[in-house]
């Protein structure tokens, strides 16, 4: 996710690097790379130490990243993807162009045991609906934000990890209920945008009363703007979870530097970027700690989370049932 200012651009370079420097190339989503977003500073700081010339290159959203990566195959330019998260790691896995990362990830902090040997996290959240803390009537579940009138913007599962993991949240909430649940709120989404920044924007400008995002998100209007307007919406069906991850290429140029890139992405100076950044928990709690805001979040009573192989099993039949009911 996800700084909600965003800016547009698609590759983010090193000026200062040497010329026959070794050049990385990860390829992430658009948001990670804005002005706002982790990448300047995750670039500042890795190339520090490594001598050589990372570049971020934006491919949309998280799901268009494996779209992109699949259709390049073993030719794709890459040597790191990140911004896929766990509904996606089987499908990425199928590809064959991810080679095992060998980090030790014994220092991991998030809120469920971890064991890939490809797939790395770095951050990781719960997806909300984001909405003004004025708001009146705001639902508290799905069946409640069905039977109102409240407008959303949700994101396109087929291109977004954050539309894709609401079509899990629903599954996981409610699992043959889901398509029922989707007919009823088809009067409520307002539009399906390809990715997160585009949702959100629409919702900053008004366009929406909620938008489709993390309980993490409030903390930028906090921290960052002084503004506590924000909030998000607490369900009674619990919360679904992301975690986002970082995978290294097959066929990768440079192998040992991809792989300390992964090994940088758990140490404390990238993980302290992600908070105020990427507006996400970190998946190794920095030594200072979380910044001052955070603790104002909701906490989710409930947790959702398919494994990577039950998402992959569900989610044609998840994504039919969205279709089917967006299509009426």
């Amino acid at each position: 996710m996800r700084s909600p200012i965003f800016a547009s651009g698609l590759i983010l370079a090193a000026g200062m690097a040497s010329a026959d420097a070794p050049v990385l190339t990860i390829y992430t989503y658009d948001s990670f790379i804005s002005d706002w977003g982790p990448g300047p500073q995750v670039e500042a700081a890795f190339e520090e130490s490594c001598g050589c010339d990372l570049q971020f290159v934006g491919a949309g959203d998280g799901a268009a990243l494996l779209a992109r990566v699949r259709l390049e195959g073993p030719a794709t330019e890459a040597d790191i993807v990140l911004g896929l998260d766990t509904n996606l790691i089987a499908a990425a896995r199928e590809t064959g162009l991810f080679a095992e990362h060998g980090v030790d990830a014994t220092g991991l902090t998030l809120p469920v045991a971890w064991e890939d040997s490809q797939f790395l996290p770095y951050d990781w959240g719960y997806f909300a609906f984001v909405q003004n803390v004025d708001l009146e009537n705001a639902p508290t579940s799905f069946i409640e934000l069905a039977a109102s009138d409240v407008r959303i913007v949700i994101q396109d599962p087929r291109s977004s990890t954050p539309g894709l993991g609401l079509l899990m949240w629903v599954k996981a909430a409610y699992g043959d209920r889901a398509g029922e649940i989707w007919e009823g709120l088809t009067d409520n989404i307002v539009t399906v945008t390809p990715g997160w920044s585009e949702a959100y924007g629409l919702f900053l400008e008004g366009e929406a009363d909620m938008v489709l995002s993390y309980t993490t998100s409030p903390a930028y209007h906090l921290i960052a703007e002084g503004d506590a307007s924000r909030t998000a919406a607490a369900f009674d069906e619990g919360h679904y979870m992301q975690i986002e991850v970082a995978g290294m290429v097959q066929n990768s140029d440079h192998p040992d530097l991809a792989r300390e890139f992964l090994a940088f992405m758990l140490s404390d100076a990238f993980q302290s970027i992600i908070p105020t950044t990427n507006w996400m928990y970190p998946a190794v709690l920095p030594a200072g700690g979380l910044p001052e805001g955070f603790e104002t979040l909701i906490q989710p009573e409930t947790a959702l989370l398919f494994d990577p192989d039950t998402a992959a099993e569900i989610r044609a039949e998840a994504l039919e049932e969205w279709r089917a009911a967006l299509s009426q």
